[in-house]
């Protein structure tokens, strides 16, 4: 049962399971089938007692928290084991959840979810209460949207296409404004470090063994990534924890400013990043991928003209470039999607996600839109967890 309380941004589900049928899991399944049910830690916490009734509880909650997600689980999206239910300090049950329940929660505006858990001698119950991301904004953000609204029509119409179904008016004006402060932070953030005012930016790389293991396979690599964060200032400072590629990282990209592209050029040369034209360059690509160097796409751009194939992005169709997957299906390499965002404490992370599948098709387009889709799917994944740090002044769904 999942009931949605729209006023306090609560929703509750419930689940009963019959302790007798635990104790037959764990008389008769190898350890092996447990362990695609359960944690190493969840049996061992819930083996303190003399019999299952702890494990039963435990697996009411991981059924409870997947009732949350009736989709997901239904397409097989999320299972029992992406919810590890574990005691805190005091004994309070609480969830570890996997990231792909952490995508799910971000995709559903969950900020959290709280459990209690019960068992007699021969039932064990457990109640899930999520609760929903409250938005909120700075007040730069609020600053900017009433005195200074770039392209505001443009960010409304945007948010509105991908979160109208989800978020109302209000909610949608809060998110248009949260986007409008980071995107205020990232400019003095930006201006700082080239006038060389205060600290060095903090940057954590997270998951770098991602990167590693596809760099590994002697393909090179194709980063899926997009305009997160504060990438201009982040990816520089993040080249520093891989020497591996200093000087064979190479970035796609359109043509800028002159006067821009003196400034970002500069950093990145010194950083070891190196700029590729998007146009005309394929064969400059294959080259960088024989000798084992990462190229990155920016992926998130409305693609005109015969660039572009007609997929799915945040369940409207979007004219996207096709060329990554084409490159992907003709050179075998690995495609990583790389995430970047802003943390509370004005650090920034790059986050490196396991490569991507490669996807056959009955004929070369039906792969290219296949994995095309794929990688849409990934950067929706990424925006989702903080969708404030996203570009929503870019016309991503124009028509072609």
């Amino acid at each position: 049962m999942k009931t949605p309380d729209s006023d306090s941004g609560l929703r509750h589900s419930i689940d009963l399971v019959d302790i007798g049928r635990i104790r037959r899991l764990l008389a008769e399944m190898p350890r092996n089938d447990l362990l695609r049910i359960f944690s190493e830690r969840e049996l061992a916490d819930a083996a303190d007692g003399p019999e299952p009734a702890r494990l039963a509880a435990r697996f009411a909650a991981k059924e409870a928290c997947l009732k949350l997600f009736p989709r997901e689980t239904a397409l097989g999206e999320l299972e029992a084991r992406d919810f590890e239910i574990v005691s805190d300090p005091y004994g309070a049950p609480r969830v570890n959840r996997s990231p792909r329940a952490a995508d799910a929660m971000a995709r559903h505006w969950i900020a959290d979810i709280s459990l209690a858990l019960s068992h007699d001698s021969t039932h064990a119950t457990a109640m899930a209460v999520a609760r929903t991301l409250q938005l909120s904004a700075p007040a730069s953000g609020r600053f900017m949207y009433h005195c200074l609204p770039i392209r505001r029509r443009v960010v409304i119409s945007n948010l509105k296409r991908a979160f109208g179904s989800e978020l109302d008016e209000r909610q949608i004006i809060t998110l248009a404004q949260a986007f409008y402060g980071h995107l205020f932070r990232s400019v003095v953030e930006f201006a700082r470090i080239n006038l060389g005012i205060g600290a060095r930016p903090v940057v954590q790389v997270r998951n770098l063994e991602a990167i590693l293991k596809a760099y590994h396979m002697n393909k090179g690599v194709l980063l899926l990534s997009g305009h997160f964060g504060n990438w201009e200032v982040a990816l520089p400072a993040a080249m520093e924890n891989f020497p591996e590629y200093r000087g064979r990282f190479y970035i796609l990209r359109r043509p800028i400013p002159r006067w821009l592209e003196m400034i970002v050029d500069r950093r990145m040369r010194k950083s070891g990043l190196k700029a590729l034209p998007k146009r005309g360059s394929m064969q400059t690509i294959l080259d960088r991928l024989a000798a084992r160097d990462a190229v990155v796409f920016i992926m998130d751009q409305h693609a005109g003209g015969r660039d572009g194939v007609l997929v799915d992005f945040f369940g409207s169709p979007a004219w996207t470039f096709r060329s990554l997957a084409l490159i992907a299906l003709r050179s075998g390499a690995p495609v990583v999607p790389a995430a970047l965002w802003r943390e509370a404490d004005g650090s920034h992370v790059v986050r490196f996600e396991e490569a991507l599948p490669t996807l056959p098709g009955r004929s070369a387009a039906d792969a290219i839109a296949a994995n095309t889709r794929l990688y849409n799917a990934a950067l929706e994944r990424i925006i989702m967890r903080h969708p404030e740090q996203w570009l929503w002044m870019h016309r991503r769904w124009k028509p072609r």
